[in-house]
Formats: structure tokens, C-alpha cells, sequence
């Protein structure tokens, strides 16, 4: 078992999400990046879907009651193993009464803690991972992060080799991304002025972003002046409310929405957002579907992610 002795800021339990239920009102939640999440699965060898802690801000601090392999990715932060400090991005080995010690974020959001074989949390609608708008997933199943003397179990098999990864496949939180648009068929609806700020003005995070949706400030656009109707949400889709602010919806988004939408961000390029602390300048340029669509299938093969065909089925490779 590994106990928590400090939740840190915000830390959730995550398998890869929640799929097929969207017309029971239940949004998918998961890694809101992707990247971190199934690097540190692989670096344990583990299924593309082992359940790991999202930790936001970092502050976590746990004990590891048993042997066994752990990896930490994603934000820039000092973490160590009782008094021996740690390199994120890699594998490590652990014993029994062993604490690890993550600091607070000084690039990026948000780390990724996976354990050789994942953590065993019972899943609710299919998946474990945590939904605090839907009261569903995680350790007590009630959608609620983790606290302070909480205990989550794993079963570690065999020692792992050490491994890390390549700085060409890490992320630089630093710098200011340029993430992919991918116009949908509300997109010609919007003015030009609308259209071209989107794509030539830098925006920055607000403080009020959440994993339901990243809020963006920065020039006005107008919107289509036509009245909508209520519809379906995409992950990454961009609604434009009445102020004009963006706002990118994220993997614990409502299932439905009646705001205008520019299109849909390109899904490799979410992580990045996901990891812009409040403040951060973000950019945007458009990118054609079919493009964004073979990144995407060439980003699932390397990690060997499988999807469920159909809803309610357990993610499976």
C-alpha cells in the first residue's frame, strides 16, 4: 500500500477516462495531460490505461508501505525520496517505509504518479477516474480528490530497469505553446475581426481555469449574432460567450452547451494548455483535421492506446 500523508494541493486518481456514457449527462474525465500521463505508464511498462494521481500545484508527500516502482512526469518541481533528490521524467525503485516528497510546481501545473501495475481503485460507470462535477471515480468513488491518511493499494511484480525519457519528448512548461485550431461549422458564422484575432493575438490563462475548462483572456471577439441551440461538447472545443473570452472546454466539461464555438483545439496540443499555470500566454494557428487527425492516430500508436468501439466497454488493447 502507499500512504498519503499530505494531498498537496489538488491530487485525483485518473485511469484514461470514462467512455460511452456522455448520453447519461457522465463527462469522461482522465489525464488532462495526456503526454505526462502515458509516458509515466510506459516507463513502468504498465497498460496505457493504469489508474495513477494527477497532482495539481504538487505538495504531495507519501509513504510507500511495500516494494515496489514508481515514475513521476510532467511539471517542473523538486521531489525526493526520503533525503535523495529525484529527476522527473524517469523510473524509480522503492522500499517499504520510504517517503517521497513532491515540491511545488515551479513550470507546468500539473505531475503524473504512476506505480508498477497501477493503483487498484474500484471504477464507477466503467472508470476510475474522478469527476468532481459528476460525483463520480476516484478512491471513496464520490468524485472527491484525495486527503491526508488516505491508503491507495498496488501490486508491484518485479524489479524494473531503469529508464527515462529523452528530453526531445518532454514538454519546455517555459515557453509559450502554439496550439493547433481545428475550425468547426460554426467557424464562417464568426466575423472576420473575430476569426483573425483568434489566430494572430496571444491570450493568457485566467486564474478561474479548472479542469472543466481552460478561460482565456485577452482581445474581445465578436460573436455570431444568430441564436443556437443547445448541443454536444467536445474535449478542446472553443466557446466564445457573450464577453467575448474564449473558453476551451476540458475533460471534466459539461456534456452539453449553447455557446458559439470557433472549433475544437488539436487533441496532442491540450497537454499543453492543461500545463499553463494562470497567467501564461498561450497562442493559437489553424490546422487542417485531417493533419491534426494523423498526429493523433500516430500519438496513440506509440503508446499503444486502444478506445472502446462502443459505450460502456472497458478500455482494452
Amino acid at each position: 500500500m502507499m500512504k498519503v500523508l499530505d494531498a498537496g494541493m489538488k491530487t485525483v486518481v485518473q485511469d484514461f477516462g470514462r467512455f460511452g456514457y456522455l448520453s447519461k449527462g457522465l463527462t469522461r474525465g482522465g489525464p488532462v495531460d495526456e503526454n505526462a500521463f502515458l509516458w509515466a505508464n510506459r516507463l513502468l511498462d504498465n497498460h496505457f490505461n493504469a489508474t495513477q494521481l494527477e497532482i495539481t500545484l504538487g505538495g504531495l508527500e507519501v509513504e510507500f508501505q511495500q516494494d515496489g516502482c514508481f515514475a513521476l512526469t510532467g511539471a517542473d518541481a523538486d521531489a525526493h525520496l526520503d533525503d535523495e533528490p529525484l529527476t522527473l521524467w524517469q523510473n524509480f525503485e522503492v522500499k517499504a517505509g520510504q517517503r517521497l516528497k513532491i515540491g511545488y510546481a515551479k513550470a507546468g501545473l500539473r505531475l503524473y504518479l504512476a506505480v508498477q501495475g497501477g493503483f487498484q481503485v474500484e471504477s464507477k460507470w466503467g472508470s476510475c477516474a474522478t469527476v468532481e462535477r459528476d460525483s463520480v471515480g476516484g478512491l471513496s468513488g464520490d468524485g472527491s480528490a484525495l486527503q491526508s491518511g488516505d491508503t491507495l493499494r498496488f501490486h508491484c511484480d518485479t524489479p524494473q530497469p531503469s529508464r527515462r525519457v529523452s528530453w526531445a519528448y518532454r514538454s519546455d512548461y517555459t515557453k509559450t505553446p502554439v496550439l493547433g485550431l481545428i475550425p468547426g461549422y460554426q467557424y464562417d458564422d464568426f466575423p472576420m475581426s473575430a476569426r483573425e484575432a483568434f489566430c494572430y493575438e496571444d491570450f493568457e490563462v485566467s486564474k478561474d481555469s479548472n479542469r472543466m475548462g481552460i478561460r482565456l483572456a485577452g482581445k474581445s471577439l465578436e460573436t455570431p449574432k444568430k441564436g443556437l441551440v443547445s448541443e454536444g461538447i467536445n474535449i478542446g472545443s472553443v466557446q466564445v460567450p457573450s464577453d467575448g473570452q474564449p473558453i476551451i472546454m476540458m475533460h471534466d466539461r459539461q456534456t452539453l452547451g449553447g455557446y458559439p464555438k470557433l472549433g475544437v483545439i488539436n487533441p496532442v496540443d491540450l497537454g499543453k494548455l492543461a500545463q499553463l499555470q494562470p497567467g501564461q500566454k498561450v497562442r493559437f494557428t489553424r490546422v487542417d483535421a485531417s493533419v491534426a487527425q494523423q498526429q493523433l492516430r500516430r500519438f496513440y500508436q506509440f503508446f499503444n492506446v486502444r478506445l472502446p468501439c462502443q459505450g460502456g466497454d472497458n478500455l482494452r488493447s
